[in-house]
């Protein structure tokens, strides 16, 4: 996923893109709204963090000019300016969202993310029998009650999510969650499952997080203790 950061700070631009790296994605940036404009017009973005004070041209012109060429990628609109006519006027710009500094990183992460899997088509909840995972509010829940879950784990059960049944290897795991260069043949996995199946499963009749010796993990909605992997 790329992301192009459009501000003029050049603290806030190294803290935002510092922010989408260790998230695994690109961040590029620029501190005007000419290069913005010329940036985004020839190469492909996923997401455009824009601030609105930026010398030249301002945010709200850079965000007109980008809808004008037909630009659609998520558009996220940051900027001290907290007035209500502001915000309505980058909305009816075309801005797909707007955050207001001073912002916590989390949520621009979230809502970043929310914007790009919007823009993809898909889904911001995942479900599996009574249990629900929203991508939004980064929150998990099963048969209705709260599960309080690390980031990591989060991301791993998200992924399990995506293609329930499927079998997931250690090596599709660590790409996928840890990143291409993390080493497999640790544990590491093994003990974040453990986790997942303590606050997911526990308590309940029916687990859903399966271990298919000598390939990996799958979760699916089976009947309890029924054949086709390992608790």
């Amino acid at each position: 996923m790329r992301v192009l950061i459009v501000e003029d700070e050049a603290k806030i631009a190294s803290f935002i893109a510092r922010a989408f790296e260790e998230e695994a994605y690109e961040s590029v940036v620029v501190k005007d709204g000419e290069n913005a404009l010329a940036l985004a017009s020839c190469e492909g973005f996923d997401l455009v963090a824009l601030d609105v004070m930026l010398p030249g041209i301002d945010g709200f012109a850079v965000l007109k000019e980008l809808r004008f060429r037909k630009l659609r990628m998520p558009v996220i609109m940051l900027t001290a300016r907290d007035a209500v006519a502001d915000r309505v006027r980058g909305l009816d710009l075309g801005a797909d969202d707007y955050l207001t500094k001073p912002f916590s990183v989390e949520e621009l992460l979230a809502r970043s993310r929310a914007l790009i899997r919007r823009s993809a088509g898909v889904e911001d909840k995942l479900r599996l029998a009574d249990l629900e995972l929203d991508r939004t509010s980064l929150k998990v829940s099963r048969a209705g009650k709260p599960i309080e879950l690390t980031n990591r784990e989060f991301a791993l059960l998200e992924y399990l999510l995506q293609s329930p049944g499927r079998i997931a290897t250690r090596s599709m795991i660590a790409e996928h969650v840890w990143g291409i260069d993390f080493d497999s043949g640790t544990n590491t996995i093994d003990v974040y499952i453990k986790y997942l199946r303590d606050k997911i499963d526990s308590g309940f009749d029916k687990k859903l997080i399966k271990t298919v010796r000598g390939r990996g993990y799958s979760i699916e909605d089976s009947p309890p203790n029924s054949p086709g992997g390992d608790p």
